[in-house]
Parts: C-alpha cells; structure tokens; sequence
C-alpha cells in the first residue's frame, strides 16, 4: 500500500470520515463498521421506516429491476417523492420521511425496496466490501453511536460516510445536512467514552465541530442549507423538519443478507 493511500484512506485512525461511494471506498480498507449517512432523505426514511417495524431492502435504481426485484422480495417498492403526489389513495411508501411516517406495517406490507442513487448505493458498496453498513441520521444518531461504543472498545474500525448530493454533471456535492448528521454519530461515539484506537480522524473531528456549531439550531439550519431549501420550494418541508430531529429514535438499521433491520 503506498503512502497516499495510506493517508487518504485514514488508515491510522480507528474512526475515519470520507465523503461519497469514492470516498468510501477509500476508508472501507480494514474498516470494520461503515455509517451511511444520507440525511435528506435515503437514511431518515430508512430510519422512520425501521421504526414503523418495516424490513427495508435499499436498491441502486428505481426501473424496472427495482420492480423485478421487489416482486422476488414479496416487497413493496417505494415511489420517489413526486410521484407520491400521483400515486393511487394510499400508495404513501416513498422516499419522503413524512410519507413514510404514515405507512402503516403488517399484513401485505412488511417488506420496502427503498432505492437511491445515494445512500442505497453507497451502503451497497460497502456491504459488497465486507464491511458491516448502519444507516444513520440525526434522529438516531446518538442510538447508533452507543451501538458502536462496545465495538470500537474491542477494536472495531469505524468508516463513517457522509453521502452528499450530486451536481447535474453527476460529481459529489458535499451536503451541509450530512456532514452534521455524520458529525452527530462521531459527537455520541466521543460522549459514550470509548477509547478509539488510533483515534479520531481530523476529517471526522471536522464533522463533529460543524454538528456542535449547529446543535442547537438543527431545524432552522437545515431548512437554511442548499438541500432544505430544494425541499421546502417543492412543496416537501415536512421532510425537513422530520430529518432535523435529533436523537428521536432508538432504531440502529443494520444491513444484513435480508436488508435493514434493528440491530436492537
């Protein structure tokens, strides 16, 4: 391994923090744990639909190997967030985490193929990887950082990747939302008092800076940010507000062979 890969994969540090599939590819290498962080909106939803006791399977696309796929699954695929607003009366499954809020699990809807070209890809990456993926968000950000605390105790490496956004071109656009989202998982895991061999990275120490500078401003901050306001001129505000609640839930959806489930 030559000496830049080393360093930009953050190799001598026990929590680390890269941005992106590219980024954490880079940080995966020895990793032992992987957080996705995807806060407006893939983890959110994720992590609003683990709570409502739904097993949810991410997926790359939404096309018609979604479809096929859920099918094979006996799953229900959620619609993206504008075609919520077209859907028939009670099609609510959807990337939207106040749509979301409203499914009611049970009887033919257990299951949710839930795709995004971000987190979902991201966490399937890491999965392919060998790396054990949580998905995180700032309503169960300090759940996921005491379920970490035990493990980076017995030495676990951490990978805590923000998603971000993508320009028209297609390259990452770092997100404000989930760099505080991110910052918020790092911030519980240095309150629950584990020693982290190696330590914290500065690329992670940074996240955790800019989520205590906005702590306590969470709902007015990411209705301010680039990716709230998008939400909020279309109409999706209530997702905003939903993703800006710290530390609402206790679910840690942890990707295994049959999709996000509570580690709980």
């Amino acid at each position: 391994m030559s000496s830049s890969a080393a360093a930009h994969g953050q190799r001598a540090h026990g929590v680390r923090l890269e941005w992106g599939p590219t980024g954490a590819a880079a940080i995966a290498d020895g990793a032992d744990v992987a957080v996705v962080v995807d806060v407006l909106s893939f983890t959110t939803t994720l992590t609003v639909a683990v709570e409502r006791g739904l097993v949810v399977h991410p997926f790359l696309w939404r096309d018609e190997r979604a479809t096929a796929h859920a099918e094979e699954l006996g799953a229900v695929l959620a619609v993206g967030r504008f075609e919520q607003r077209t859907a028939a009366p009670g099609a609510t499954v959807s990337l939207s985490p106040a749509a979301m809020a409203e499914v009611v699990a049970g009887g033919d809807l257990e299951r949710v193929v839930l795709p995004s070209p971000n987190g979902s890809a991201i966490s399937f990456g890491l999965r392919d990887a060998g790396v054990e993926v949580v998905g995180a968000c700032l309503r169960n950000a300090t759940a996921v950082g005491h379920w970490l605390a035990p493990r980076v105790a017995d030495g676990a490496v951490v990978a805590v990747v923000p998603a971000g956004e993508r320009w028209p071109d297609g390259t990452l656009r770092p997100a404000a939302e989930d760099l505080w989202g991110a910052g918020a998982v790092v911030d519980a895991l240095v309150l629950a008092g584990v020693a982290v061999p190696g330590g914290i990275s500065p690329e992670a120490q940074l996240a955790r800076d800019a989520f205590l500078a906005v702590r306590d401003r969470l709902p007015e901050r990411l209705l301010g940010c680039a990716g709230g306001q998008e939400l909020a001129a279309v109409d999706f505000a209530a997702d905003v507000a939903i993703a800006a609640q710290l530390d609402v839930s206790a679910v840690v959806p942890v990707l295994g062979d049959d999709g996000f489930r509570d580690a709980r």
